[in-house]
């Protein structure tokens, strides 16, 4: 399933083809914890559902915090 996401730490609109069932992302919305809703997925894409921040974009904000 494709989730759109707009990252809570860069603005960027990103979407992710995620291995998750409408019924699972409902129960989501619906109040349950990504953990329960999603227990197969990578603590990554849990984020994503979460923050819209990609894998790719935590990667870059940690570089550049280091750098300071």
């Amino acid at each position: 399933m494709k989730i759109t996401r707009k990252s809570g730490l860069t603005g960027e609109i990103n979407t992710r083809d995620l291995n998750i069932t409408p019924k699972q992302y409902a129960a989501y919305l619906s109040g349950a914890l990504a953990q329960q809703a999603f227990p197969h997925l990578s603590a990554d894409d849990r984020e994503f559902i979460m923050t819209g921040i990609t894998p790719e974009e935590w990667a870059e904000f940690v570089a550049a915090v280091e750098e300071v």
